[in-house]
């Protein structure tokens, strides 16, 4: 019955493409095709900030980790969903107002322009390796539910998601992920979590069969716990992916309210993705790849039919997310490094943007064919943000003090530690993180401080 979830795979990326394809006539300025216009209503705001928010780490690495560890596998979702109600409720009333289209543009207008362009291309590595995690976890999840080889199942969804993004922009994006986002919560909390549940015997089933630990909320670990924190929750107040959705919303209300609502969502999605993890721990207890996780439990515990609903749910998650990074990437590398590197004064044009976004999605594909590790590339990707930007970012938004020479020089020295210390002790080492975060801070408050204190140093509007 593999013809069945195949048919209603395909139903769903060519429903998906046609929405992205008719949302195009939207996109007519630059502002259309980067914010959509910045009209966007709570109701399309709420939905498509969590279909961007929970991707491919978020679906596949938190059945991963709740396979591994039980309950305690929410927290790197759970991260995400605080920090979302911290950027609704500190920093969108802050931000909003100065009419952005990136978050580097942001260091330029309080530091510098060498600033900028430094943050920009830090800021462009993340989300491209971010759209690298989704399209690896599309491979993933194609191959084992329906069996489609991993290298052609992400050639043909990475085909779909660069083709809409092209399209229409921004306003593709949100009229495609308001659909992957009702997909999401069916297929993932009303159809995927009962299902793991009861074929596992129920709440008293996981009891008799897991290990007492899988029912602690510490069983993954302080060290691990902590590593969350540093990246998934200081990585959301920052990253471009989710600023870019913050500057569509119409108003302050609507995004201030929408980062409470997406925040909350998050929580309840972080505890269903562990739980399922969890309960196929009882019924597959020996995987020898945990990666695989989500989508052999699909398998085992769904029908025909169903498990195509529950995969097009599974890649409504991930496309989405890497969606929404592939336009972040083509966005700032175009505003914040190639026109301030050619000193072109304004905005760039749709066409270039379209251009940019196509070669960026290829050149994402072919990582992704040549990598497996999901977790992985997801650490590489906010070891690079927090341990690079986050503090001058942050410093640039609420330290009156902060000066470009320290922002500039705690950019890249951080940034060039983290990609010296990835090298050197592995994607899965906390080290380029902690390293990174602590050479930032001392650099930008270290220097900062040298200079007297200017009375006439501002920080951004508020």
């Amino acid at each position: 019955m593999i013809t069945l979830d195949i048919a209603v795979l395909v139903a769903y990326l060519v429903g998906i493409l046609g929405v992205g394809i008719w949302a195009q006539r939207k996109a007519v300025t630059q502002e259309d095709f980067l914010v959509a216009g910045r009209s966007v209503g709570p109701f399309l705001y709420s939905g498509t900030m969590a279909a961007v928010i929970l991707g491919g780490g978020a679906t596949v690495g938190g059945v991963k980790l709740g396979y591994q560890y039980g309950i305690s596998g929410m927290w790197l979702v759970f991260m995400y969903g605080i920090s979302m109600i911290v950027v609704g409720v500190v920093l969108v009333p802050r931000i909003l107002q100065l009419k952005l289209y990136t978050i580097p543009e942001l260091l330029e207008r309080r530091y510098s322009p060498s600033a900028r362009i430094a943050g920009g291309v830090v800021m462009a590595a993340y989300d491209l390796m971010v759209v690298v995690t989704g399209t690896i976890a599309v491979g993933a999840v194609m191959e084992v539910i329906v069996g489609i080889p991993r290298t052609p199942s992400i050639l043909m969804s990475s085909v779909v998601m660069v083709a809409y993004s092209v399209f229409g922009g921004m306003w593709s994006l949100t009229a495609t992920d308001i659909v992957q986002f009702i997909i999401k919560t069916i297929g993932i909390l009303l159809v995927m979590l009962p299902a793991a549940i009861m074929h596992a015997g129920g709440w008293q089933g996981m009891h008799a069969n897991l290990p007492p630990g899988f029912f602690s909320l510490t069983n993954i670990g302080g060290a691990k716990i902590l590593s969350f924190f540093t990246l998934y929750f200081l990585g959301m107040l920052i990253g471009q992916d989710g600023w870019q959705r913050v500057f569509t919303a119409r108003s302050v209300k609507v995004a201030r309210n929408g980062g409470i609502y997406v925040g909350l969502y998050c929580i309840v999605y972080a505890a269903a993705g562990a739980t399922i993890g969890a309960a196929g721990r009882v019924f597959l207890p020996a995987l020898s790849d945990p990666d695989l996780a989500f989508a052999t439990i699909v398998n085992a515990v769904l029908p025909a039919g169903m498990r195509g609903l529950v995969l097009a749910a599974s890649l409504a998650a991930i496309m989405s997310t890497a969606s929404a990074c592939l336009l972040a990437t083509s966005t700032v590398l175009l505003e914040d490094v190639y026109l301030p590197l050619r000193k072109v004064v304004g905005s760039g044009s749709i066409t270039q943007t379209r251009v940019l976004t196509f070669v960026l999605g290829v050149l994402a594909t072919v990582i992704a064919c040549l990598t497996v590790d999901v977790i992985g590339a997801l650490t590489v990707a906010y070891d690079l943000l927090v341990g690079a930007l986050f503090v001058p970012v942050i410093g640039a938004i609420l330290w009156r003090r902060g000066t470009a020479l320290a922002a500039l020089l705690s950019i890249t020295v951080s940034g060039t530690a983290v990609v010296a210390l990835l090298c050197t002790d592995g994607i899965n080492s906390d080290r380029p993180i902690y390293a990174g975060l602590g050479l930032s801070l001392a650099i930008y408050f270290g220097l900062s401080l040298l200079k007297p204190k200017n009375t006439d140093a501002e920080t951004v509007p508020v």
